[in-house]
């Protein structure tokens, strides 16, 4: 008998997690359902009056905290288990990643507070690496056994695999770095690493953010760093693909350590070497050299590490091959889809 999901809150289906996540769905054999309330608050009204029939399981996607509320107070009432994706936290980033106010002031424990409930909450609690479920254990006191990991992976009908030439020795390498500039990618490393850096490599930043004008303040005037604006989501895979070297993230915070950002496994599903700070959230080192780690805000390794594969270009296409197998191996469709049928069965197994 097919089990159905009902996708819930003011969501954008269109964002790549939830996409991935109910094509898995489907490919489990799910039913997906969505309720898009008008009013978040009111959504469990809204639900009663439409005579939204219950579902197996009721699914509060990336960045909805503010759902959380009415979905688990209408989803009790039917007797439906529940899962939040939060992706992220909002205590974590309002309090650390923006600095807003003090981690001891009176505004973070009441926003510490109103997260808590809402996470103690759901049934289950996903987060993308074990690092990210740790954070959530630890800061929120949520039971380890009311979380699970599902890995965000890459849109691979998008993000696939090109063959990577070896440029003549005489043509400089581009290392590109693509994202939003904020502390936690660090940008300004790859700035200094481009100024310490001597062999001849194009250092592109591309995309737009509270960073960029202090980027391009500090990268005036050297002819190896360039700037290009933001690019439509489905056109990042073609501008990634005229890359040699994808730059991740460099910054040294605590949540910097514990993800794994969308640019990395995109760069890695479209085969492509990648460097970027060393992490734990990484299921095992790539020996084969696609994805590089380094020391987290560390301009000198950076310089050196590019400068080393400029050195050793003829082996970039290994390495770029070597990149699509480990994200393969630990980051494709059928581990993602593994990873939630998982979490799937166990809570279905509870209720």
């Amino acid at each position: 008998m097919t089990k159905t999901v009902l996708w819930w809150g003011r969501f954008d289906p269109d964002y790549s997690r939830n996409r991935i996540l109910r094509k898995c769905f489907l490919s489990l054999g799910w039913e997906v359902r969505d309720f898009h309330p008008r009013v978040g608050p009111l959504a469990g009204l809204q639900a009663m009056l439409q005579g939204i029939e219950a579902p197996d399981l009721v699914w509060v996607p990336a960045f909805r905290q503010r759902d959380i509320k009415a979905a688990t107070r209408w989803a009790r009432s039917k007797g439906v288990p529940i899962i939040f994706d939060p992706m992220i936290s909002a205590f974590d980033k309002q309090v650390f990643e923006r600095q807003k106010f003090p981690a001891t002031s009176r505004k973070a424990m009441k926003l510490l507070q109103w997260e808590k409930k809402r996470l103690h909450a759901a049934d289950m609690v996903l987060a993308d690496t074990r690092h990210h479920a740790d954070f959530f254990v630890e800061t929120f006191d949520l039971p380890a056994e009311a979380t699970a990991v599902v890995a965000l992976g890459a849109e691979e009908g998008i993000f696939k695999p090109a063959h990577l030439d070896v440029r003549p020795a005489d043509a400089p390498l581009e290392a590109l770095f693509f994202g939003s500039f904020i502390d936690l990618q660090a940008p300004a490393v790859i700035i200094e690493a481009a100024k310490l850096c001597t062999a001849p490599v194009r250092w592109t930043l591309l995309g737009e953010g509270p960073l960029k004008g202090p980027c391009m303040t500090q990268a005036a005037g050297h002819p190896a760093i360039f700037f290009e604006d933001y690019l439509p989501y489905a056109e990042l895979p073609t501008r990634i693909h005229r890359a040699d070297i994808l730059l991740g993230i460099f910054g040294t915070t605590d949540k910097a350590a514990r993800v794994i950002p969308n640019k990395v496994y995109q760069s890695l599903a479209a085969e492509r070497p990648v460097v970027t700070r060393a992490s734990g959230a990484y299921p095992e080192v790539d020996k084969a050299g696609g994805l590089i780690q380094i020391a987290p805000g560390s301009p000198e390794a950076l310089a050196w590490t590019v400068s080393d594969l400029n050195e050793k270009r003829d082996e970039l296409p290994k390495r770029a091959r070597a990149a699509r197998y480990y994200y393969d191996l630990h980051f494709g469709r059928k581990n993602v889809e593994e990873q939630l049928a998982r979490a799937l069965d166990r809570i279905m197994a509870s209720g």
